[in-house]
């Protein structure tokens, strides 16, 4: 049988399912927050270029990110062999108003 590649698929919950306490935990991790602070500033980065630090293993990136998609945070999408993240700051805060914004302004330096 000939080898078939599969494109991945991303779970993106609907915000109004993702409860508090989720979003909390993602938002609590300062890597994940870095990561967050980094969407933040431009439209779209790949996993790679989302990562706070370059030390970090590519297992262990691909567990935030996981993380930050069932939070409701980000969206990933597939250009080519490239995995794309955007922030889903618009429906983040509906659902949330104003904590992303308290979050980014209060993070550690």
């Amino acid at each position: 049988m000939p080898y078939i590649f599969r494109m991945p698929r991303f779970t993106h919950p609907r915000l109004e399912d993702v409860p508090l306490d989720l979003a909390l935990h993602a938002l609590a991790d300062p890597n994940r927050l870095g990561m967050v602070a980094r969407l933040a500033e431009t439209e779209r980065l790949s996993c790679t270029d989302a990562a706070p630090c370059e030390t970090i293993p590519k297992s262990t990136l691909s567990n935030h990110l996981k993380l930050l998609r069932a939070a409701g945070l980000i969206e990933t999408t597939q250009a080519g062999r490239e995995m794309i993240n955007t922030l889903r700051r618009d429906d983040f805060d509906q659902r949330f108003p104003g904590l992303l914004d308290a979050v980014l302004a209060n993070r550690p330096s």
